[in-house]
């Protein structure tokens, strides 16, 4: 199994976003000595007191800058925000960068009405799914010089090394961002840690309607990662109790508390104790929101839900009360399912 992580760029408590950065910048280095395939960073806006990813193009700078030979990525840049050419502009100066091992994760999303508003955004698209796959379609030929000649854009060239030029992957959590990804012929990653009950449909979705790309960095065969909400800790007790973090922050969010993240004792508080351990063996159909467990019990947990959705890597995205047990959560994940 190949592992990867995404890291949202949470900041400390009475920290800045200064910290945040410093510690994905220390994340995206332990990943690449512990031997993760991938580290994507995250964009979401209006939320910069608690999550400082608002940018992930430019923080992906610097982590180009600080790693060496891991793959750098987005999740995901949200393309209903953007002109697909400067999307393109900067993956491909990232890939100047950091050659041949760029990946422009590439998805969507609403924020709130200030948010969209200020992103100059508009929530009124006649048909938001063919927007998004001719979004998609354009960054990708943008990227690899693929428009035909009598094409407007033919002359436009962005920035690019000598080297394979940034990998395309589309991003959702939905069985319609599925289809989109399956009939452009692009990799998929699906956001399991937001609608987990929609994971095994949505590969579903996407492989019944995968076509061979005819895009220039699209691929002959489906292509997937699942990305998951885990913890991992030296036992399954321990783990559960760092796994209550991202419960609370669930449950805040189902109360419209957005963007927040308690502290472990105020996880524990505001869910009434620990939650009990992930169980080592899942029911067929239960995919929880999140899990936790130590190496052993962790590494059976991942084999259960890529063997699910037929695929052979899992990005972790780490809700954890502090920096240093999300580090060390990775740590050990990564020796229980071997590729430290």
């Amino acid at each position: 199994m190949n592992l990867s992580a995404v890291d949202l760029s949470p900041v400390p408590a009475g920290g800045t976003a200064t910290d945040a950065f410093a510690n994905t910048v220390a994340a995206a280095e332990q990943a690449e000595r512990l031997g993760f395939s991938r580290f994507w960073v995250a964009e979401h806006h209006g939320m910069t007191d608690t999550i400082a990813g608002t940018t992930p193009e430019v923080l992906l700078g610097n982590l180009a800058a600080e790693t060496e030979s891991i793959r750098l990525g987005s999740g995901a840049v949200l393309l209903n925000h953007y002109s697909p050419f400067k999307v393109a502009e900067q993956f491909g100066t990232l890939d100047a960068l950091a050659p041949g091992r760029i990946d422009a994760g590439l998805g969507r999303a609403n924020n709130s009405p200030a948010a969209d508003r200020a992103l100059q955004t508009s929530r009124r698209v006649q048909n938001p799914d063919e927007d998004h796959a001719e979004k998609l379609e354009a960054v990708v030929n943008h990227l690899y010089d693929d428009f035909p000649d009598d094409h407007p854009y033919s002359e436009l060239g962005i920035p690019r090394s000598d080297q394979a030029p940034p990998v395309p992957w589309a991003l959702g959590s939905s069985p319609s961002s599925a289809a989109i990804a399956g009939r452009l012929g692009l990799p998929y990653c699906f956001a399991a840690f937001i609608r987990p009950q929609l994971a095994t449909r949505s590969f579903e979705r996407y492989r019944e309607g995968f076509e061979a790309s005819e895009l220039a960095g699209g691929v002959d065969e489906p292509q997937g990662i699942v990305a998951l909400n885990a913890v991992c800790a030296a036992t399954d007790e321990e783990a559960a109790r760092l796994r209550a973090v991202a419960e609370a922050t669930y449950k805040r969010m189902q109360r419209g508390v957005v963007g927040t993240r308690p502290s472990i004792e105020e996880a524990l508080d505001e869910l009434g104790g620990v939650p009990d351990p992930t169980p080592a063996t899942l029911d067929d159909g239960e995919w929880p929101r999140a899990i936790s467990g130590s190496p052993e019990t962790l590494a059976g947990l991942l084999d259960q839900l890529t063997d699910r959705v037929g695929v052979d890597e899992v990005m972790i995205q780490h809700v954890t009360g502090t920096h240093e047990q999300a580090l060390r959560s990775h740590e050990l994940v990564a020796e229980g399912v071997g590729v430290a």
